[in-house]
C-alpha cells in the first residue's frame, strides 16, 4: 500500500494521499462527537458541558503527542523520498523511544494534577464531578493515542494512507456501540462514555502497532540500525519538538479560552462544547489536507523536487480555499439545525449561543485552511520553527483579543468568537510573507529542474 509522492499527476497523487488521511481523522472525531451526542441528549445539558470542556483538555494533551509524531512522520517521509532505508529506520527507533517515554510523562503528570488542572479550568461546582469522573477515566487512553498516531504517521510517511484509515473506522464504530451500551443500557453515565472511547482507542492503536510490525517488516531495525547516533537523535527531537510545541501552544490557546468561555456560565458552556464539535468536524478536512500536504512536501524535499514542490503548493491552496468556501456556506445555513442534534429543541438559548458562533468562525474558514497549508509547507521544508511561530501569531491573537474583549458589556462572549478569525488572518499574512525568504521554493515562479 506504500506509495511514491514524487512521481505522477501533482493534483491526483495528493488527493488520492490525502483522501484516507481525511476520512479518517473525521472518523476520529465520531470519538468525542459520539461522546457529546449521547452525553446531551441522554444526561442533560451539565453532563454535556463537562464533557465539552473535557474534550478540550484532552485535545491539549494529546497534541502533545499528536505534535512529536507529526514532527518525527516528516523526518521519516523526507528519508523515504531520499530513499535512505537504513537512516530511516534509525530515526524511527529514536522516534519511537522519544515519543513512549513523553506518553509515560504526560500520563503520570495529567493523573497527579487532575485537580489544579480542573480548578484552572474554572470548572463549575455543579459539574466539576461529573468533569473528574469522566477525564480519570479518559487519561487511560493516552497511552493507546501514542501508540495510534505513532504508527499512523510511520505509515503516512511511506505514502500509506490507507491502513490508518481502516484502523480508524472499526475503533469509531466500536465507540459509538459502547458508548450506547454503557450510557444508555447500563446507565454508566460519563464515565461510560469516556470508558468507551478509551477501550476504542486501544483497538486503533494495539492493531496499527501489531500490523506494522507483522506487515511491514523491512521497518524493522537491524542491528547497525539499533545503535543510534547523536546526530539521529538530535535531528528527531528537533523536528518532534518543534512540531509538539506547536500543536501544544494552539490546543494550550483553545484551552485558555475554554477557561474563559466557563466564566460564562453552563449555557455558554454547553453551547460552546456542541459548537466545537461541529466546528472541528467541518474544518477538519482541511486540517488533515495540510498534514498530508507537508508529507508530500516532506517526501518531495527530500528527493530535491523543487518544481514539484511549486506547483503542489499552488493547486493544494487552490483546492483547500475552494473547500473551505464550500464548507463555509454550508456552516451558515445548517447551523441551528447542526446544534438540534446535540441539543434539546427547548435549549433555545443554548442553540442560538451555539449559532451565533458557528455563523461567525465558520464564515472564516477559508483562514484556518491557508493555515494548515503553511504549517504543512514549514515542516515539509525542514523549517519546524516557522509553523511555531505562525502558531504563537493565531494564537496568541485569539487569546489576548478574547481576553480583552469579552468583558466589555457590550461585547461579550462575542469578542471571543470574533478574536478566533483575525488570528488566523494575521498568521496567514506573516506566512505568506516569510514564504519568499525559504531558499529554492518561491512560490511566484514556476521554472526550474527537478
Amino acid at each position: 500500500m506504500e506509495k511514491d509522492l514524487t512521481t505522477g499527476s501533482v493534483t491526483k497523487t495528493m488527493l488520492k494521499f490525502a483522501g484516507p488521511m481525511i476520512l479518517g481523522n473525521l472518523l476520529q472525531q465520531c470519538y468525542n462527537i459520539a461522546d457529546t451526542l449521547i452525553v446531551g441528549r441522554f444526561l442533560g445539558k451539565d453532563a454535556l458541558a463537562a464533557v465539552g470542556s473535557a474534550y478540550t483538555l484532552m485535545t491539549f494533551l494529546t497534541s502533545i503527542l499528536i505534535g512529536l509524531c507529526m514532527g518525527s512522520g516528516a523526518i521519516l517521509s523526507m528519508y523515504y523520498g531520499k530513499k535512505e532505508a537504513s537512516q530511516m529506520k534509525k530515526s524511527m527507533l529514536a522516534s519511537f523511544l522519544f515519543i513512549a517515554a513523553a506518553a509515560v510523562l504526560l500520563s503520570v503528570l495529567a493523573f497527579a494534577l487532575i485537580h489544579p488542572i480542573l480548578h484552572l479550568l474554572q470548572v463549575p461546582e455543579s459539574i466539576y464531578g461529573l468533569m473528574h469522573e469522566y477525564v480519570w477515566v479518559i487519561f487511560w487512553g493516552i497511552g493507546f493515542v501514542f501508540l495510534y498516531n505513532y504508527f499512523a504517521f510511520l505509515l503516512r510517511a511511506m505514502g500509506n494512507s490507507l491502513t490508518p484509515l481502516c484502523f480508524l473506522g472499526i475503533s469509531a464504530a466500536m465507540n459509538i456501540a459502547l458508548d450506547l451500551l454503557f450510557v444508555i443500557g447500563f446507565g454508566m453515565g460519563a464515565g461510560g462514555a469516556a470508558l468507551a472511547t478509551v477501550l476504542s482507542q486501544a483497538v486503533s492503536g494495539i492493531g496499527i502497532g501489531v500490523y506494522a510490525w507483522i506487515r511491514e517488516p523491512d521497518l524493522r531495525p537491524g542491528r547497525s540500525e539499533i545503535a543510534v547516533d547523536r546526530r539521529t537523535v538530535t535531528e528527531v527531537v528537533r523536528h518532534s519538538l518543534a512540531a509538539c510545541v506547536q500543536q501544544s501552544v494552539m490546543n494550550f490557546g483553545i484551552l485558555m479560552v475554554q477557561g474563559l468561555v466557563n466564566s460564562f456560565g453552563t449555557v455558554v458552556m454547553a453551547a460552546f462544547a456542541a459548537a466545537v464539535k461541529i466546528d472541528s468536524f467541518a474544518y477538519m478536512p482541511a486540517q488533515e489536507f495540510g498534514n498530508a500536504f507537508s508529507l508530500f512536501i516532506s517526501q518531495n524535499h527530500g528527493a530535491g523536487k523543487v518544481l514539484r514542490i511549486r506547483q503542489g503548493s499552488r493547486r493544494a491552496a487552490a483546492l483547500s480555499v475552494f473547500f473551505c468556501v464550500v464548507i463555509s456556506g454550508g456552516i451558515f445555513v445548517l447551523a441551528p439545525w447542526l446544534m438540534g442534534f446535540f441539543v434539546e429543541a427547548g435549549e433555545r438559548q443554548i442553540i442560538e449561543t451555539g449559532v451565533g458562533y458557528l455563523r461567525t468562525e465558520g464564515a472564516f474558514y477559508c483562514g484556518i485552511g491557508v493555515l494548515f497549508l503553511l504549517y504543512g509547507f514549514y515542516r515539509g521544508v525542514e523549517k519546524p520553527e516557522m509553523s511555531l511561530v505562525l502558531t504563537v501569531i493565531s494564537l496568541g491573537t485569539r487569546v489576548l483579543l478574547a481576553y480583552l474583549l469579552s468583558p466589555v458589556p457590550q461585547i461579550g462572549v462575542w469578542g471571543i468568537w470574533w478574536a478566533i478569525p483575525i488570528g488566523w488572518f494575521l498568521a496567514d499574512l506573516a506566512g505568506i510573507l516569510c514564504l519568499r525568504r525559504v531558499g529554492g521554493y518561491d512560490l511566484r515562479r514556476n521554472t526550474g529542474k527537478d
